[in-house]
């Protein structure tokens, strides 16, 4: 391991060794996460989800130590802590083959997240997933 990796994997668990780097969606310190402040009322629903901040560290952990694959699910995670809901089952239910029309379909999906949420990683899988459903024929098929 050499001195990069070695600092890296010097941040994780980052919720222990890195919790002043971390806030909740709402903006909190993750130490600000205690039931005393939920009862309190300092807290709501939003303080307890992961924020993209949050996901972006671990991303950066693991990219340091050599996991690549890992670190792109962690920032392609980061673009969807504000996504609508129904709009990521609305994405899965099209990436399941058979479910897109064709590959237009998908292409325009993966441009509204671009556009419309910032999230270029997910445009790109989409993309990569158009390509692939296109080559193996994993499209609706009409009759």
């Amino acid at each position: 391991m050499d001195n990069e990796e070695s600092k890296a994997a010097a941040l994780y668990p980052v919720s222990e060794k890195q919790a002043d780097r971390i806030r909740t969606p709402g903006g909190h310190k993750l130490s600000d996460l205690t039931l005393e402040n939920v009862l309190a009322g300092k807290l709501t629903a939003r303080d307890i989800g992961i924020s993209p901040g949050a996901l972006q560290l671990q991303g950066e952990v693991a990219r340091a130590v050599g996991r690549s694959c890992l670190a792109d699910n962690f920032d392609r995670g980061a673009e969807l802590t504000d996504v609508p809901q129904d709009e990521i089952l609305e994405t899965y239910e099209l990436l399941r083959p058979g479910r897109a029309r064709d590959k237009k379909e998908l292409l325009n999906l993966a441009e509204r997240y671009r556009e419309k949420h910032a999230a270029p990683n997910i445009a790109r899988l989409i993309e990569e997933a158009a390509e692939v459903y296109a080559l193996r024929g994993l499209f609706r098929k009409r009759f």
